[in-house]
């Protein structure tokens, strides 16, 4: 699996985001390795030739089987989910120049896809204060290999009122919901301001 280019990274961001592909290509690995010992263990008779000719083919079957199913299932689940995360998040400065900073990371991003990242300032309910403007706003790409790994360092000034910065990082086709349970959800962070 490895010469096909499936990585341990792979595997565990599969196994973490759609695992049964892995479960039945190991399923079919070790009922090939099965199929192996039982072709060993046959008499070998006219009859149990054939016999174990049939074994053999049914595990290399089961063989190709199980490599296929890894690397599509594993590169498929593994792409395309992209959850983003949001780190290092710092506030500095006076309230009259703030400056935040922070990271935005995601793996497994499709080719095609995007991931948004909005600023905007909330009220201690955490709700919006700036209605349909962003402080910051900003649509990121991902490489070549499906990764986002972006520093963000901007001046904000948000309302007088505003009781903090809520940080939102949306995978694109995603719920923009902070609580939402789902496999594109979004990635959300809150700071207070000084």
């Amino acid at each position: 699996m490895t010469a096909l280019g499936l990585t341990s990274d792979l595997v565990f961001v599969a196994l973490n985001n759609e695992p049964w592909p892995i479960y039945v290509a190991s399923l079919c690995a070790i009922l090939a390795i099965v199929c192996s010992i039982v072709a060993l263990l046959i008499h070998p008779t006219k009859r149990g030739n054939l016999w174990e000719t049939v074994v053999l083919v049914v595990g290399v079957i089961l063989y190709m089987v199980a490599l296929s199913v890894a690397v599509v299932g594993a590169a498929k689940a593994a792409g395309g989910n992209g959850r983003p995360t949001i780190s290092n998040v710092n506030l500095e400065g006076p309230r009259s120049s703030l400056r935040l900073s922070f990271g935005v990371r995601a793996d497994g991003v499709e080719t095609w896809t995007s991931v948004g990242v909005y600023v905007v300032a909330v009220d201690a309910d955490g709700n919006s204060l700036n209605g349909p403007a962003d402080l910051y706003s900003s649509s990121l790409r991902p490489d070549d290999k499906g990764g986002i790994n972006q520093s963000v360092s901007v001046p904000v000034s948000a309302a007088r009122d505003a009781w903090g910065l809520e940080i939102v990082a949306i995978n694109a086709g995603g719920s923009d919901e902070c609580e939402a349970r789902a496999v594109r959800g979004a990635a959300c962070t809150t700071i207070q301001l000084p």
